[in-house]
């Protein structure tokens, strides 16, 4: 496996952290206070830091596409348990359904779950860079070298001299790549060959248990703001509960127990992770909240310009049409009547009654907007 995690993991990490090691170890050299920069415990742990910063900054799109992706699975869940009741039984259907109401949705599970895969191999591949620097002892990772062989191996991009200023390094008196259950006889790395060791056990536990608790601590409250999200009906799955339990209690519970096997630059890279996750937390949730209160708003202004205005009769288009139509129909008679035909011709108003005119003497003629034109004849029966 070597041939696939020596180029995709181990390299870029340890390069990323050689890095902003340089960075800092030059600045530290332009601060005359700051006494062998290349070897500082607070230079070597502002690159772990600054490596987290660099990782998470690269993946906080993805992150902030898995709080919406998480978002909009709780959304999809009524339409989800609809389609799991209508095709119990078909399992091959279920599928495809499904696949196809994510699609409608704009829900994409791989892409929600993307910075989870890479955080995992990262975590791991800098465990292992760190765990490198010392590899006495016959641990996974450690291939049982002596104290010399260990100060004079590199390791991936860091070369020989770089591996003794990581393993000189002190942080409160403690070696950074050293961890409360390491043996002994390892201690021996962290000093030239020949010379006394230069700190106790003690000097680790003073350092790994604050940074074991404040990780234990922020990884509850990230879970504690990641579930208050979440809505009842999902919480009320029984799966859903164990989950939470577990991310609650068992995963914080977990860093206090297995923190001992830790270096300290992991825990250093655990709580900088951590208050990253906070502060990314809050400051995606609001923005979230302020986008659906914009949403919000944009809805109630445009239900309200559909609403009549205040002190404004409301127009129904239809009664205004049928109005219109029959008002014509009466009109057009009254206006034709009152162009003169002749001395002797009189125009009888029509309604659509045939009202007045309609007597047996008088005759009608179609005008040129369809009324009637009346004639009076004289009762000889002859036309005037």
């Amino acid at each position: 496996m070597s041939f696939i995690t020596d180029p995709l993991v181990y390299y870029p990490i340890s390069g990323i952290l050689w890095f902003w090691h340089k960075i800092f170890a030059f600045l530290g050299g332009l601060l005359p206070w700051v006494q062998s920069p290349d070897s500082s415990g607070v230079i070597w742990a502002l690159s772990v830091i600054f490596l987290v910063v660099t990782l998470r900054v690269i993946l906080f799109w993805p992150a902030a596409k898995q709080i919406r992706f998480s978002r909009k699975m709780q959304e999809m869940q009524p339409k989800m348990k609809a389609l799991q009741k209508r095709y119990k039984n078909d399992r091959e259907k279920l599928a495809m359904e499904t696949r196809k109401l994510q699609k409608q949705e704009g829900f994409n599970p791989v892409l929600g779950c993307l910075p989870m895969f890479i955080q995992i191999p990262v975590f791991l591949g800098l465990f292992h860079v760190l765990r490198s620097f010392n590899r006495m002892g016959e641990a996974f990772g450690q291939l049982g070298m002596t104290a010399e062989e260990t100060r004079n191996t590199g390791n991936y991009v860091f070369n020989a001299d770089e591996v003794q200023s990581f393993l000189d390094a002190r942080l409160f008196g403690a070696p950074l790549s050293s961890f409360i259950s390491q043996a002994e006889e390892q201690f021996q790395a962290f000093v030239e060959p020949g010379m006394a060791i230069d700190f106790e056990r003690w000097h680790i536990w003073v350092v790994a248990i604050p940074l074991m608790i404040i990780s234990a601590v922020t990884t509850h409250l990230n879970a504690r703001i990641s579930l208050s999200r979440q809505s009842a009906e999902a919480a009320a799955n029984p799966q859903a509960k164990i989950m939470n339990q577990l991310m609650l209690w068992a995963f914080p519970i977990g860093i206090l127990v297995t923190g001992a096997f830790w270096p300290l630059a992991i825990l250093v890279y655990m709580v900088t992770n951590n208050l990253w996750t906070l502060g990314q937390q809050y400051f995606l949730f609001e923005q979230m909240a302020k986008e659906d209160n914009e949403a919000a708003l944009e809805r109630r202004a445009y239900q309200e310009s559909l609403a009549p205005k205040v002190g404004v009769k409301p127009v129904n288009p239809k009664k205004g049409r049928g109005t219109g139509a029959r008002g014509a129909v009466a009109v057009a008679p009254a206006t034709e009547g009152a162009v003169s035909e002749g001395a002797d011709d009189e125009v009888a108003p029509s309604t659509a009654e045939g009202r007045p005119g309609g007597s047996p003497e008088t005759t009608g003629e179609p005008s040129a907007r369809g009324g009637r034109r009346k004639r009076n004849r004289p009762k000889n029966g002859k036309a005037a």
